[in-house]
């Protein structure tokens, strides 16, 4: 269950982070007349709710069940090369050299923090 708990929490973290770059375009803040407008589309709503998710999931499991100087880095990690990942296919965003570079640093960090 730990390990499920992780990967749900990366998919949701992820996910909701592609989904409110997604919607981005359809946020809108407004302040007029004294009054508050704020709206979103669905992508971006669906985006906070997984975000949401994550940050709940990582709140109430993840930290009361593994070492937190053990998992936060690995996660920390893991996320932020899923999202350059996901960036690249999904977005269409153009990743260069030294992020490269830093990909494979990260990975190389991950593999000697799990070494025993």
């Amino acid at each position: 269950m730990q390990i499920i708990s992780i990967i749900i929490y990366l998919i949701l973290t992820v996910g909701g982070l592609i989904l409110v770059k997604l919607g981005s375009d359809t946020i809108s803040i407004s302040l007029a007349n004294g009054t508050f407008n704020f709206a979103m589309g669905i992508k971006a709503i669906i985006g906070f709710i997984c975000y949401i998710a994550s940050f709940l999931i990582y709140t109430f499991y993840i930290v009361r069940k593994f070492d937190l100087s053990y998992i936060y880095p690995i996660i920390t990690g893991i996320t932020q090369v899923l999202v350059i990942l996901a960036s690249v296919f999904i977005l269409k965003e153009h990743i260069s050299i030294p992020a490269i570079i830093g990909i494979v640093l990260i990975i190389i960090g991950i593999f000697c923090l799990n070494i025993k």
